[in-house]
C-alpha cells in the first residue's frame, strides 16, 4: 500500500490514478469511499452532519479499508484532512507503508481547485484557505517523504513518487507489478 496525503488540489487523486496504473495496482479514492458508505456527497455529509460527522465517517472508512486484505497492493489517497486526524495518521503509521505528501504552493493550490471547478466544503476565500493550508502543513510533514506538485504534469509528479519510493521505473513504466525496494509492502 502507498498513501498520498496533501492539501486539496495536491494531486493525490490525479497522481494516485497514474502511480496505480503505472504499477498495476489498485487505486481507491478515500473521499469516493466515504461517498459510497454514506450514500451521500462529501458536501452533503458535512451539510447533515457538519466537519465533525463527516470526521468520524472518514476515519471509521479508513479502518474499514486498513482491514480489507487485496489480491492486489493499493495506492491510496486521502482527503485534505485525513491525516491530519491523530487518530487516522497513526493507523497509517502503524501500517509501515509509504505515506507521500503530495505539496504545493498555496496558490498554486487554490488555482487548482477553482479552475477544476471544485467543490470542495473547505474551499473559502483566499485568506482562509492559506490559513487552513498552514495549519495542516506540520501534519503532513509527518509523513515519510515530500513531493513538491508546483508547476509540475501529473506524469512528473508520479516519476518523482516512483524515484522517492524506490521503486523500479522500468517495471513501473511496462505496467507491471513492481515492488517496493524497501519493507515497506502493502
Amino acid at each position: 500500500m502507498i498513501f498520498l496525503v496533501g492539501f486539496m488540489g495536491a494531486g493525490k487523486t490525479t497522481a494516485g490514478r497514474l502511480l496505480a496504473a503505472r504499477l498495476g495496482w489498485d487505486f481507491l479514492d478515500l473521499d469516493d469511499a466515504v461517498e459510497r458508505r454514506a450514500r451521500r456527497a462529501v458536501s452533503e455529509i458535512f451539510q447533515r452532519a457538519g466537519e465533525a460527522g463527516f470526521r468520524k465517517l472518514e476515519a471509521e472508512t479508513l479502518l474499514s479499508v486498513l482491514a480489507r486484505r487485496t489480491a492486489k497492493p493499493l495506492v491510496l489517497a486521502l482527503g485534505g484532512g485525513a491525516f491530519v486526524q491523530p487518530r487516522n495518521a497513526q493507523a497509517l503509521q502503524a501500517t509501515a507503508c509509504p505515506i507521500m505528501f503530495l505539496d504545493a504552493e498555496p496558490e498554486e493550490l487554490r488555482r487548482r481547485c477553482a479552475t477544476h471547478g471544485l467543490r470542495r466544503p473547505l474551499f473559502q476565500d483566499a485568506e482562509q484557505f492559506a490559513q487552513l493550508y498552514a495549519s495542516r502543513r506540520e501534519a503532513y510533514l509527518a509523513a515519510g517523504a515530500r513531493v513538491d506538485t508546483t508547476g509540475l504534469a501529473p506524469e512528473a509528479v508520479v516519476a518523482e513518487l516512483l524515484r522517492q519510493l524506490g521503486m523500479d521505473s522500468t517495471a513501473a513504466a511496462a505496467g507491471g507489478p513492481t515492488s517496493l525496494r524497501t519493507s515497506q509492502n502493502g
